[in-house]
């Protein structure tokens, strides 16, 4: 009997620990992301902290590639094999096409409870939402059009930041004479598209990128202003150096960090790079929008992507949604990553000169309606568009079309990919 009683004891005790290590199990979140350099993985760090004081427990799936074409290859695995991460980091049309298949979770709940109407910007929401219903909770805003100066190599060629196309090629040539590389770029398609679109901006205007690039116009893909582009694109590569091709993007800010380069054209995610390499800006290096597009911005934001798995995870995921919108952590994420918040509340008193700017720039842009969306991170066209068209980027920039070539085929790629 008391052998039997013992044993009912243990069995309950046992009971009580799985019941116990259940719970513990479901507060918890995987997260699929390709935050994978160091200032990225510094600013991840924050929101796995503040997840770990509200007690859920956050399991990491890092996939490396900095525009997450990598990463959709995972999440495409996981989603056919019936096994989808709890929450995913996904951009623009990317989240549109998932919902589309009926595996977003429901945050209409938290976001009424928090208000997110009201401070998350409507050219966001309008990726945040699907159907009228909130299934991402975005993170930030970053924006693709920024120029980052080594500020000795600058102070060098006579301290003058360029404001146009040409003054850029002009400081590119005295770079050159310095006997360090002019332009640090990564040849991969999406570096090549980050940088094609700040240089449609520079040449053709807002309205022309709104009526090349957001409206896919034939006549704006294969004229005389998207001529000067392509030509302006392959001065741009003369100034490359010969290790550039499928170079990731922060070994490229490294580059200028180290003077080893004098200026990257890459999105404001290389300001966490210059961050924790314990740099100032206005003293080490210098941000400015790339020569000729100050007064527009080209945006892409990170969001988290709640994915339907169960009655079991939702408090975990809800709690992950809710640190998210935290003002707290959009100050403690976006200062060290280098983006801006994406709620519209917060103060810039905690961000440094380039913040503030970038901060001062999307309340203008966003007020004029020179807010547009980036093309090589999924906010202007759906992924087939998008692929197409870096793919013709990526072959004029390598020399494989010519620029006639390039006009010819840019239009036929985008009819293809409708």
């Amino acid at each position: 009997m008391k052998i039997r009683m013992i044993s009912k004891l243990a069995a309950g005790v046992a009971m009580v620990a799985m019941v116990a290590g259940a719970a513990k199990a479901a507060e918890q979140v995987e997260v699929l992301h390709w935050w994978t350099s160091g200032g990225e993985a510094a600013a991840l760090n924050v929101l796995k902290e503040n997840l770990q004081k509200e007690g859920v427990g956050w399991k990491d799936m890092p996939v490396a590639g900095g525009a997450g074409s990598a990463a959709m290859t995972a999440l495409r695995a996981r989603v056919t094999a019936g096994d989808p991460p709890t929450a995913v980091q996904l951009l623009g049309f990317d989240l549109r096409d998932w919902s589309e298949m009926g595996v977003a979770a429901n945050l209409d709940d938290l976001a009424k409870k928090e208000g997110w109407d009201k401070v998350i910007p409507p050219a966001l929401q309008a990726f945040s939402k699907y159907d009228g219903h909130w299934i991402a909770a975005p993170v930030n805003i970053h924006s693709t059009n920024w120029l980052w100066l080594n500020k000795a190599a600058l102070d060098k060629a006579g301290g003058k930041a360029p404001t146009n196309i040409d003054e850029l090629f002009t400081l590119l040539d005295n770079f050159k004479s310095q006997g360090i590389i002019p332009l640090a770029h990564g040849g991969v398609p999406w570096q090549d598209g980050t940088m094609w679109e700040s240089v449609v901006l520079s040449v053709g205007g807002p309205d022309f990128y709104k009526k090349a690039v957001l409206d896919l116009d034939p006549a704006a893909l294969s004229g005389d202003t998207m001529k000067k582009v392509f030509d302006d694109m392959s001065k741009l590569r003369s100034y490359f150096d010969p290790n550039f091709s499928g170079r990731e993007w922060n070994l490229s800010t490294a580059l200028v960090i180290e003077g080893k380069a004098g200026a990257q054209e890459m999105g404001d995610w290389s300001k966490g790079e210059w961050l924790r390499a314990k740099k100032e800006p206005g003293k080490d290096f210098v941000c400015i929008r790339f020569p000729g597009t100050q007064g527009s911005v080209l945006f892409n934001a990170d969001q988290f992507m709640m994915f339907d798995v169960g009655e079991k995870q939702k408090d975990a995921q809800m709690k992950m949604a809710s640190a998210v919108e935290n003002p707290g952590f959009q100050i403690a994420f976006n200062t060290v990553k280098g983006s801006v918040p994406a709620r519209t509340d917060i103060s810039d008193e905690k961000f440094d000169d380039c913040g503030k700017k970038g901060m001062k720039d999307l309340n203008e842009a966003s007020a004029k309606g020179t807010l547009l969306g980036s093309l090589a991170h999924g906010y202007a066209q759906p992924a087939a568009i998008k692929e197409a068209m870096l793919d013709v980027i990526t072959q004029h920039l390598n020399g494989q079309l010519t620029t006639d070539a390039a006009l010819k085929r840019l239009p036929e790629a985008v009819a293809a990919a409708k």
